[in-house]
């Protein structure tokens, strides 16, 4: 074996072995009734991950985790965020700030995944919104100081989670945030999901171009009738 080949299964396996044990978290979901937070909640669920969605409404949350089955429960979204130990945010982009305030005891100290897209639609499709912090997960940051805030799953198929035709997820999820010790924690947790590499993508500031490219896949789906997704090479 060459000695290239050897150091690159050197370091193939330092990160297996330095890859963090997230088998035992519990995640929570805010706005976890709609078909983004539910398709997470179901492969976290595959997983063996404990769930919980959280939704204004604790009925809503209950009848959401019901569908799902597994090891998912629902409650209030104050009580979910509370609990958790990490938090997804995938809730619509007009209550995201808002709901976030109202959270920030709750949310204090823990991981908060923010994977909000801050789009508009017309007659052209879908395009990127201005946002005045520079993005969804700034935006987190700012409004949430003592929580650790990390951008990722942005781009994974609605649609595909929820399918239970599709058994692995052909995607690499992109995995942004200022703090190592928290985006070594969300990439093992994107790794959780069959199919699924959590890879780093930079600093929050980069988080723009992550969400504003969701826009772009939503055309490239709309042309060609796909569920498409990234994958990152060479890496």
């Amino acid at each position: 074996m060459s000695p290239a080949r050897v150091a690159q299964n050197d370091e193939e396996r330092r990160v297996s072995t330095d890859s963090p044990d997230v088998s035992g978290i519990s995640i929570g979901i805010l706005g976890g009734t709609g078909d983004q937070g539910k398709g997470l909640a179901r492969r976290f669920a595959m997983a063996g991950n404990p769930v919980l969605i959280g939704s204004r409404s604790a009925e809503r949350a209950r009848e959401a985790a019901a569908s799902i089955g597994g090891p998912v429960r629902g409650a209030e979204n104050a009580a979910v965020a509370a609990e958790a130990d990490v938090v997804i945010v995938a809730t619509p982009w007009e209550g995201h700030k808002s709901l976030l305030e109202s959270l920030r005891a709750e949310l204090a100290g823990k991981i908060v995944i923010d994977c909000v897209n801050p789009l508009g639609f017309d007659k052209q499709g879908a395009y990127a919104l201005p946002v005045e912090e520079g993005s969804a997960a700034q935006q987190a940051a700012a409004v949430l100081p003592d929580s650790r805030v990390v951008a990722a799953f942005h781009h994974v198929s609605a649609v595909l989670l929820l399918d239970p035709e599709v058994s692995e997820i052909d995607l690499d999820v992109l995995v942004l945030g200022d703090d190592r010790e928290a985006t070594d924690t969300v990439q093992a947790l994107a790794g959780r999901i069959a199919g699924v590499r959590g890879v780093y993508g930079g600093r929050l500031r980069n988080a723009h171009q992550i969400e504003a490219l969701t826009a772009n896949l939503i055309s490239i789906n709309r042309r060609y009738k796909a569920h498409a997704g990234i994958r990152v090479t060479d890496v």
